[in-house]
């Protein structure tokens, strides 16, 4: 059985505020509290599955975790298909596979514009996924995934607002979960990316290449499991930059951004059909936007 494996949520680059134009440089959207529950089970096989996501960023908050006024309020939703393969053959011990992720969106940011359509293509020539071991007396499963975004998406020098980020990255993850009681589970997905230089950045910015810092970022759960078919518990997830952002080649100090979030969440299966919830609250925020954001995932596996 075949457990999802890798999202991206593509909600707006939005490069006319000015925060963002002389002081920041906007991370591109990426797999914030997408995946949860059971999310480092998985076997031979192929997995399908369609994820919808909802977002209403009310605020634009500064390094000290300030709102910026003039800053609107941002909504956003967006479908993502998933397809991932996972052959019988072991490299390494793991079932080796590949993936891949293609999302469309649509984002409106009030003042500052409004745009739909494609984001960028997720692909991963190169997964392992380990059979469940024990550390101890706790099982765990685990998995390793080497992720690229390819920059096809919806993006233009004219628009204050784009889909895509005009821009390549790296973004390979680990994920793993763990069963420390009968009925208890624990999920971590940890993240590292990369981003490749922008040499078309929006007009807005008044740029001639922007690109952004590199990022550690997280999901995490713990659920309880309520008979043979039900898990419930909380899930949440946490992003931090960890070097500045660049324009014209030239650091930006003091811009990394920052957000953490958490909120209730469930997983109920009936055969090989998946079906998820999630809903998030965020906090801790810096440089970016802040608001609440729900989850809705099926998914069937082959």
């Amino acid at each position: 059985m075949l457990k999802p494996l890798q999202y991206v949520l593509f909600l707006a680059f939005i490069s006319s505020v000015s925060l963002v134009a002389q002081t920041h440089v906007a991370e591109p959207a990426v797999n914030l509290g997408d995946t949860s529950f059971l999310d480092g089970i998985a076997g031979p096989g192929v997995v399908i599955e369609e994820i919808g996501d909802g977002a209403h960023e009310g605020t634009v908050v500064d390094g000290y975790g300030r709102p910026i006024a003039g800053a609107g309020a941002t909504n956003s939703i967006s479908e993502l298909t998933h397809i991932a393969w996972l052959a019988h053959k072991r490299i390494l011990g793991g079932w080796y596979g590949t993936e891949v992720v293609a999302a469309a969106a649509h984002v409106n940011a009030g003042s500052a514009g409004q745009s739909g359509g494609w984001g960028a293509l997720t692909v991963s020539p190169f997964i392992l996924q380990w059979s469940e071991r024990k550390i101890g007396k706790v099982p765990i499963d685990q998995r390793v995934v080497f992720d690229f975004d390819l920059p096809v998406g919806a993006y233009t020098r004219s628009s204050a607002v784009n889909i895509g980020a005009n821009a390549f990255t790296v973004h390979p993850y680990y994920a793993v979960t763990a069963f420390p009681l009968k009925r208890i589970e624990t999920s971590w997905r940890v993240h590292y990316l990369w981003n490749s230089t922008n040499d078309s950045p929006p007009i807005a910015t008044g740029a001639q290449s922007t690109q952004a810092g590199k990022v550690v970022h997280f999901n995490a759960t713990t659920a309880y499991n309520f008979g043979k078919h039900l898990w419930i518990g909380p899930n949440a997830y946490y992003l931090r930059q960890i070097t500045d952002g660049r324009v014209n080649g030239v650091p930006l100090r003091n811009s990394p951004e920052q957000v953490g979030a958490i909120g209730p969440g469930m997983v109920w299966n009936s055969g090989k059909w998946f079906f998820y919830a999630n809903g998030y609250h965020e906090l801790g925020v810096k440089n970016r936007p802040e608001g609440n954001k729900l989850v809705l995932r099926i998914e069937k596996t082959f």
